[in-house]
């Protein structure tokens, strides 16, 4: 069974990319628009691995991604945060919020898939 991803991004262009890029490598995908949205999800299909922007409405992704980790259902999933403020000091504080890794934007497509393989234990 291929592993499940959901990809949590406002921005409807960097969803898609990071959507029709990884579905192409075999991956079962899911998108949400905003935290809110993307906790949901999360809870109702279990994904394997959570791409989280940090910057969103409604809820952002700091937010949703302590939630995810406080609740015991979504906890163990993994997570890597979407950012494009990325400063030495900001990694910490994702490793610090529950994320698992870091994925700066602009997003290099050429490496993408490599991170994911990494954190789905696959590669």
């Amino acid at each position: 069974m291929n592993a499940t991803i959901l990809v949590v991004e406002d921005n409807e262009q960097i969803r898609v990319l990071l959507r029709d890029f990884l579905a192409s490598k075999g991956y079962r995908m899911l998108v949400a628009a905003d935290g809110a949205e993307g906790v949901r999800m999360a809870l109702e299909n279990a994904p394997d691995l959570v791409l989280m922007d940090i910057q969103m409405p409604v809820m952002n992704g700091i937010a949703a991604g302590k939630l995810l980790r406080a609740d015991p259902r979504t906890k163990g999933i993994r997570m890597l945060a979407l950012s494009g403020i990325l400063q030495l000091e900001d990694e910490g504080n994702f490793f610090r919020d529950g994320f698992d890794g870091h994925i700066a934007k602009p997003i290099d497509i050429r490496q993408l898939s490599a991170i994911v393989k990494k954190h789905l234990g696959t590669e």
